[in-house]
């Protein structure tokens, strides 16, 4: 089983990336393959699925996103394939923060994410994921907590603003954007 695969990117499809590892081209599946540029190197965190007609590789730019992936897939009727769309199309926080709220409407945003499926990654996920855990590595949005906290906002609060924070803004566009939400 591979953990990630640290390497240059080398060619980017629609559907996947090739990405170079000691002159081995690793076929990997990623929900946005034009997150990636060639030429860059990138570590890419990978599950392998084995299956009798299937050996693939499914990669995501950060551990949460994986570890939320993995959590997906354990879903009775959700495969990678359908799990993928989730994680390039969603904030890892939105949708644990959609799961936890039982926000059917939010999770049938997906592609092929119909209300039966939606139910069910409530019904087995609700509760199990937290928002905390998935950022414990994201120096970024604890500073970002840290700010809005000195600036008196209660933890509720920030927590209920914090997935709709785009985390590749700098620090202080995303204070200006937590403080216009909590004004909402």
């Amino acid at each position: 089983m591979y953990n990630y695969i640290k390497g240059k990117v080398v060619e980017v499809t629609s559907n996947y990336i090739v990405i170079d590892n000691n002159n081995i081209g690793y076929q990997v599946y990623t929900g946005n393959p034009f997150e990636f540029q060639e030429g860059q190197e990138y570590t890419v965190y990978v599950y392998q699925k084995i299956a009798e007609d299937d050996n693939s590789l499914y990669g995501f730019k950060t551990k949460e996103q994986k570890e939320l992936f993995l959590k997906l897939i354990d879903v009775k009727g959700l495969g990678p394939k359908m799990a993928l769309p989730m994680i390039a199309l969603g904030s890892v926080n939105g949708i644990i923060d959609a799961i936890d709220r039982e926000n059917i409407l939010y999770l049938k945003k997906f592609p092929k994410i119909g209300d039966k499926v939606a139910r069910q990654i409530i019904l087995d996920l609700k509760g199990k994921l937290t928002a905390d855990s998935a950022n414990e590595n994201d120096g970024s949005v604890n500073e970002l907590i840290e700010v809005l906290e000195s600036l008196g906002y209660k933890k509720p609060d920030i927590k209920r603003v914090i997935p709709q924070i785009d985390p590749s803004e700098s620090l202080e566009a995303q204070v200006k954007s937590a403080l216009r939400l909590m004004l909402k």
